[in-house]
């Protein structure tokens, strides 16, 4: 048990970055009373109520949020881009949600995930770990964008940079000496270093600028904050205007995305885990998937946009998290931050960076089981690894890996060692592509 608790704590603290990106992003789409505190109080409800129904009613350790990714979708190309109201893209995020359930308990989530073939899985897998990696690096300054080059090396001298690399080394240091709970003490340790040394690498600086920790003051006993009830947000969304003919292309756009994003995201952890069978199989995955789906739903119901299962997940695997109590142990973290809030924001993103990569790296080891000298399997898969991180996009990288991969099997004459229902996924991932694109 203190194994499972201790992975939950890992994860929520590797993922508890949700709770300021999430309400900022959307805030730029939802304009309403006190916006901000409302968008974290939906966003730390919608988590907690997806992880604890992943953890109690599936019995995995895989958390949930609101998805990275589809708020930006659901922000800037539907409410500021299309000009639909957030209402209405809240009712399309539910009628997905819905649409995730009633696949998942007829069983057809779980037909695609086996039909796609062991190459492609291990690719996912390797490929979340890549796009980790590149999200601990970008959010340690790092990696960085150039205008010449599209990224690029960041300043290593910069405050973040500086102490994602010592966080890094620490960690690393205490996994090759097997400490137990390594990952949660680089986190602590690289966060107690930013705050003794007052590095600027805490967000809620003027003009959104990093500026060094500030303290608990005026929050009551120092560490507890009152929660903002999110009653402009609640039971807000418009199911009739998002079912109107001109927006189900974006209705099946929420489900495309968030449909091979959460099932790739899924089934890479449970090959991480070590739930998949010989055969790619993976027990309870009715339950598992309609859980994805249902905290989807509710996530709509409360004002975020998507919830789904969060790839950091995987840094609480890495600490041995193997039971749903690892999931509740994150729900009820997230409960708890309805009050303890300011405690979050004492870990900055430097400090569960180092996490992040690790974790991205451990993730790398099943690809050495690929069959790379076979190009009907190498090509996909490596297709599958690089698109993730490229694109920024774990959808992206499954849905163009299934493509290459059926295409490359039927133009070199090996059609039939592709399964029907992989064809038929192919074939819809491609119109998608070519008619749903922006």
């Amino acid at each position: 048990m203190p194994r499972e608790i201790r992975a939950g704590l890992t994860t929520f603290l590797t993922m508890s970055y949700i709770l300021f990106v999430n309400p900022q992003v959307l805030s730029a789409a939802i304009s309403i009373p006190n916006g901000f505190a409302q968008l974290l109080s939906a966003t730390a409800i919608a988590a907690a109520f997806g992880s604890l129904a992943m953890g109690l009613v599936a019995r995995y350790p895989f958390a949930q949020a609101p998805g990275m990714g589809l708020n930006a979708f659901f922000a800037f190309t539907v409410v500021l881009g299309l000009k639909v109201p957030w209402q209405t893209a809240l009712g399309a995020v539910f009628i997905s949600g819905l649409l995730f359930v009633l696949l998942s308990l007829l069983g057809a989530r779980q037909a695609i995930v086996q039909a796609i073939p062991q190459s492609i899985k291990f690719a996912i897998t390797g490929g979340i770990g890549a796009f980790l990696a590149f999200l601990g690096l970008k959010s340690a300054g790092i990696v960085v964008t150039n205008p010449a080059t599209f990224v690029g090396l960041g300043n290593l001298t910069s405050p973040g940079a500086w102490l994602a690399l010592f966080g890094l080394l620490v960690t690393g240091a205490l996994m090759v000496r097997r400490v137990t709970g390594a990952m949660l003490w680089g986190i602590l340790l690289t966060s107690l270093l930013a705050i003794v040394l007052r590095l600027p690498v805490f967000a809620g600086g003027p003009e959104g600028a990093l500026q060094a920790f500030p303290g608990f003051q005026g929050q009551l006993l120092g560490i507890f904050g009152a929660p903002v009830w999110p009653v402009d947000l609640m039971g807000q969304l418009d199911l009739a205007g998002a079912l109107q003919m001109g927006l189900l292309s974006v209705v099946f756009t929420f489900f495309f995305v968030d449909f091979f994003d959460a099932t790739g995201t899924l089934t890479g952890l449970a090959q991480k885990a070590g739930y998949l069978d010989q055969s790619g199989n993976m027990p309870r995955a009715r339950r598992l998937f309609a859980m994805d789906g249902l905290a989807a739903m509710f996530g709509a119901v409360v004002g975020t946009s998507t919830t789904t299962a969060y790839i950091e997940s995987a840094s609480g695997i890495g600490e041995g998290g193997r039971t749903g109590l690892t999931a509740v142990t994150v729900g009820v973290l997230f409960l708890f931050a309805l009050l303890l809030w300011p405690l979050a924001a004492a870990i900055p993103a430097a400090a569960t960076a180092p996490a992040l990569i690790l974790v991205g790296a451990l993730m790398m080891e099943g690809v050495k089981n690929i069959e790379w000298d076979e190009l009907t399997e190498g090509l996909p898969a490596f297709l599958t690894i690089i698109l993730m991180p490229l694109t920024f996009s774990i959808a992206n990288g499954v849905s163009l890996g299934v493509i290459s991969y059926a295409a490359l099997k039927l133009l070199g004459g090996r059609g039939r060692e592709v399964s029907p229902i992989l064809y038929v996924l192919a074939l819809l991932l491609l119109g998608r592509y070519i008619w749903l694109m922006e």
